[in-house]
């Protein structure tokens, strides 16, 4: 990872701007402003924002003109994490080797710092649009953006995928099921992210078809690394504890498929996700490295 310069790059550029657009909070509600930057200034890889910067490159856009809905997917994402560490949902202690939120503020405040969160994300992007009022063309992609961004992270994507791994815990279920919910839990976020950098970006319809394809690939190949560490991770590396999915008993490709054929599965993806940018290869460097990382990551 040292060496994916262009990766650093954005991911730099994110961790730069991420305070940007965060409102400014009333002191009597500083509790609520510290829990929401406790878990969104704690690190991460920063994958969603970071693919949606380079989506918008790749479209031929202005990087910086991406920055609010790059934070916005990130706002998102951070709170997508403290609701999972609930005891109500996983019930994790640590998360990136730290107290998960609601271990620091108390499960309420941790509630409440999810949301402020999330509606900040669309703040932030209403925000940009109100800008544009009189650019009929910019402001129509970056409508199309916030539409995708919501879309993906809502009951039609991740929030149904979220759904429907609590139901199948501890149920016997067929693959078609479990793609369902990693489609959903994780790839989609991931496709709306990076389909709306594309828009922001302008991007012709052939470039969004294969961006789209390659972001449905790398997100469920990126689950199916996240089911595999939970099983051969390091936990001092990941962060948190491993062998967790299967105390919950909750279906993951190695419960399903084996270790063996879930490797296999997640090198499948990642070669279908660099096959879907041949047209572009001279182009797509950034996004074959990422693809390539994600599939060797150990944590």
């Amino acid at each position: 990872m040292r060496d994916f310069k262009e990766y650093i790059a954005f991911k730099a550029l994110v961790e730069e701007h991420l305070p940007d657009f965060l409102p400014e909070v009333n002191a009597k509600s500083s509790s609520l402003y510290e829990a929401m930057c406790y878990s969104l200034e704690n690190g991460g890889k920063r994958i969603r924002p970071v693919l949606l910067l380079a989506a918008c490159e790749f479209a031929g856009g202005e990087v910086r003109e991406a920055l609010p809905y790059a934070c916005a997917v990130e706002y998102i994402h951070s709170y997508s994490l403290i609701h999972d560490d609930l005891p109500g949902l996983d019930d994790d202690e640590l998360r990136r080797g730290r107290p998960t939120n609601h271990k620091v503020y108390g499960e309420g405040m941790a509630v409440l710092a999810g949301d402020g969160l999330l509606t900040t994300a669309f703040e932030a992007m209403n925000k940009d649009m109100l800008i544009y009022f009189d650019d009929s063309d910019r402001l129509k992609r970056r409508v199309r953006a916030a539409y995708e961004i919501s879309k993906g992270v809502g009951c039609r994507g991740m929030v149904a995928g979220q759904a429907a791994d609590i139901e199948a815990a501890g149920k016997s279920i067929a693959g078609g099921l479990l793609d369902y919910i990693h489609l959903n839990k994780t790839a989609a976020p991931i496709i709306s992210a990076v389909k709306a950098g594309a828009f922001i970006g302008g991007a012709a319809k052939e470039v969004l078809t294969a961006l789209e394809d390659y972001a449905e690939n790398l997100g469920l190949a990126f689950q199916i690394a996240d089911d595999i560490l939970d099983v051969t991770g390091d936990e001092d590396k990941l962060g948190k504890r491993t062998g967790a999915d299967n105390a919950r008993e909750k279906p993951t490709y190695p419960s399903l498929y084996g270790l063996e054929a879930s490797r296999k599965r997640l090198e499948a993806l990642t070669e279908a996700a660099i096959d879907t940018l041949a047209p572009f290869y001279d182009n797509a460097e950034f996004f074959i490295k990422m693809a390539q990382y994600l599939v060797h990551r150990n944590n």
